[in-house]
């Protein structure tokens, strides 16, 4: 089902995604609003250093940040990839996801806060 909404919606061209190098400069940087789509529970065990959280369950494309860029992260991609989604249907431009997640976050060594 995602599948197919995603290939409709892109006619075929691949999500767009952020590099871990360009991800952790932004980490580092505060250049974009890091948004955790994972539940209030798993994003208190642990989340990327200045990550917001508006869980998948209640995500709404309007409350994003406007005034930046957005990286959209869960657990291992897949939830991001679907609210990235919505929020390219609801007409945002500047936001991608982090494919890795959170798991790969952490394996490339980045730290995670609480």
């Amino acid at each position: 089902m995602l599948s197919g909404l995603i290939a409709k919606l892109t006619s075929g061209a691949a999500l767009p995604t952020i590099r871990h190098e360009d991800f952790a400069l932004a980490v580092i940087g505060g250049s974009c609003a890091i948004i955790d789509v994972r539940e209030p529970h798993e994003y208190a065990a642990g989340h990327v250093p200045r990550a917001q959280n508006i869980p998948l369950s209640r995500f709404d494309p309007a409350n994003l940040p406007q005034n930046m860029p957005c990286i959209l992260i869960c657990q291992a991609g897949g939830r991001s990839a679907k609210a990235l989604v919505q929020a390219m249907q609801a007409g945002c431009k500047d936001i991608r996801h982090y494919a890795p997640g959170t798991g790969g976050w952490r394996v490339r060594g980045g730290e995670l806060a609480r």
